[in-house]
């Protein structure tokens, strides 16, 4: 199958064995702390989540947790630029949530236009459906 679509959510398949998911968990955890630096990692440790400030929208900041949608904040009497407060990204493919993490910290960070564009605006908050 080319798609995936099929799969469960919050799975990497029907063969994945506990052991793979351990694994994959594993190097996941490495490769995030590795992208992200260890002052990084010990933030999103200590608060649960990294807030990336934007750089088009003045006084807004996205609020990154690991396996979540993102929560857009807007500091008190700047207008909201979503009509809802979350913006669901889901990766293409089966990831485990912090890696999934790492990739989007970096997406917010370097390429806002980008996430902007395939973001879709959410009224609550939910854990993303792609990620284990």
């Amino acid at each position: 199958m080319r798609r995936w679509e099929h799969l469960p959510k919050r799975s990497a398949g029907y063969d994945f064995s506990r052991a793979d998911y351990s694994e994959a968990r594993q190097r996941a955890e490495e490769t995030a702390r590795a992208t992200l630096g260890d002052e990084l990692w010990e933030e999103l440790g200590r608060l649960g989540y990294l807030d990336v400030p934007s750089r088009r929208y003045r006084g807004v900041t996205y609020r990154l947790r690991v396996g979540r949608r993102i929560e857009v904040l807007a500091e008190e009497g700047v207008r909201q630029p979503w009509l809802y407060p979350f913006l669901c990204i889901n990766p293409t493919y089966p990831l485990p949530e912090v890696e999934f993490f790492a990739h989007l910290y970096l997406y917010v960070r370097d390429h806002e236009e980008r996430v902007i564009r395939v973001a879709a605006p959410q009224p609550w908050d939910q854990a993303l459906g792609r990620t284990f």
